[in-house]
């Protein structure tokens, strides 16, 4: 079935990014504008049906927007090299040299032991609180991989069978929700970090998420935990995995990490951050991510290697670079065809709704999208869109950018939505009618969430 979808996405892409094209032209606007919206109706088609590879589709605005005149190749390439990219690549390698120290397993079986010994709703937390708190730094993929194996472990000595599904979904979305947490938590994030800076010239820093960020992981994490465990009742003994005294691998990565969280935190706030107190303007979060990882790839691990080796190193997943590129590429399009512009006057009826109704709108619409489609991809596409009806309307566009950035995390019906959701739903402990069933009350949580904390802490007016 998927490979039937591929085929007619193969051809349906070119064919309506083709009919986009020519009604744009039958209704006057620009070539630019034009070529603009083919590439982007093109690339939207490819990356949510993937006929072939997203990084593969990702290079069309490389190859495209320099032969139509919309951006020159030195322009595009820009957006290749872009700072943000340079940061998740940091990001990503700062990550590998966690999870090759193994000290990732080591802070989530404690963070279980200290919260969830019991062996029922407590346990259930306990991984829960784990999965988010590494998620922040680690990928969800990473994390749920990690912690599964932990979980089935002690699910084995628990006769309560009540406890599987709770502590199972718990860690899928507890994953999730905890990437929301800071820029390099989840692959959205930094996609709106780098289309928000092409849209207005301005950097939204490290912290300046976290103050968003933090607080939705703050209160989705109970709220999912309550959810999920609304049934489970008793206690049980279990024990868990013992751990080896703490390596010198372990403890030099973790000090290393502990460092460069701090660093991206205290950077500009406060009052100037310690740039400003050092007289280094000029540094940036991915000027701290890389030079940490050069770090890494000196420092010891104390068994005659290396923190961080290239083998380990070029594991992180490139095509995703790519991908986020290609967003920025298309937003720079945007901008430089008049499309925001033109698309921003479409949407300006937007600031005729309510701003509580229109914020729980974009939440719901990209919640359940993201649900079928590429996170990731959905961001990519509708940040300009978003930036650009804000604009259009005179409002701070973060006050769009951001609910739809987040929502784009809370998925939590379908195992196709995440990666964690996909990966506890192939142990095949529950059926796909229970995730839905979960899943589909905190997507409405999320939406009531998000949309109540952006309208609190984002610039109404």
């Amino acid at each position: 079935m998927k490979a039937n979808y591929q085929r007619l996405a193969l051809i349906g892409g070119p064919v309506l990014a083709t009919i986009v094209f020519v009604w744009l032209r039958l209704v006057n606007q620009s070539l630019d504008e034009c070529w603009t919206a083919a590439v982007t109706v093109l690339c939207a088609v490819w990356w949510c049906f993937e006929p072939i590879p997203i990084p593969a589709t990702s290079l069309i605005p490389f190859a495209v927007f320099p032969g139509a005149g919309v951006l020159s190749d030195k322009q595009v390439a820009t957006a290749y090299g872009h700072h943000l990219i340079m940061l998740l690549l940091g990001g990503f390698m700062l990550s590998t040299a966690i999870e090759k120290s193994g000290v990732h397993r080591r802070l989530a079986i404690g963070m279980v032991r200290l919260v969830g010994r019991d062996g029922g709703k407590t346990l259930v937390l306990g991984f829960m609180l784990a999965s988010a708190l590494l998620s922040m730094w680690v990928s969800n993929t990473a994390t749920t991989l990690m912690l599964l194996p932990i979980a089935v472990a002690v699910l084995e000595q628990c006769a309560n069978r009540r406890l599987e599904v709770p502590l199972l979904l718990g860690i899928a979305y507890g994953a999730s929700v905890g990437g929301i947490g800071t820029p390099i938590g989840t692959p959205p994030n930094v996609i709106f970090l780098a289309q928000y800076e092409e849209i207005t010239g301005k950097v939204f820093s490290f912290l300046d998420w976290m103050k968003l960020g933090v607080p939705v992981v703050v209160l989705m994490v109970p709220l999912t935990w309550l959810w999920l465990t609304r049934h489970l009742r008793g206690k049980s003994t279990l024990e868990l995995p013992t751990l080896n005294p703490w390596s010198a691998a372990e403890k030099r990565v973790l000090i290393i990490f502990v460092i460069t969280a701090l660093a991206w935190s205290t950077r500009i706030e406060p009052f100037g951050g310690w740039s400003r107190l050092l007289g280094t303007p000029e540094v940036g979060d991915s000027t701290v991510a890389l030079f940490m990882v050069v770090v890494m790839f000196i420092l010891p691990d104390g068994q005659g290697g290396k923190l961080l080796d290239w083998e380990t190193a070029e594991r992180i997943p490139w095509g995703l670079l790519i991908l986020f590129s290609g967003g920025i590429a298309i937003a720079n399009a945007f901008s430089a065809s008049g499309l925001s512009e033109s698309l921003g006057q479409l949407l300006s009826n937007l600031s005729v709704l309510p701003m509580l109704l229109t914020l729980a709108l974009i939440c719901l619409v990209v919640t359940f999208l993201t649900e079928v489609t590429s996170n990731t991809a959905t961001t990519t596409l509708l940040m300009p869109i978003l930036g650009a009806a804000a604009l259009a309307a005179k409002l701070e566009p973060t006050l769009l950018m951001i609910p739809a950035t987040i929502s784009a995390s809370c998925a939590f019906m379908l195992p196709v939505a995440t990666a964690p959701n996909a990966i506890v739903y192939s142990t095949g402990k529950f059926p796909i009618s229970r995730m839905v069933r979960e899943g589909l009350v905190l997507n409405f949580f999320g939406t009531l969430v998000i949309t109540l904390l952006c309208y609190s802490l984002l610039e109404i007016n």
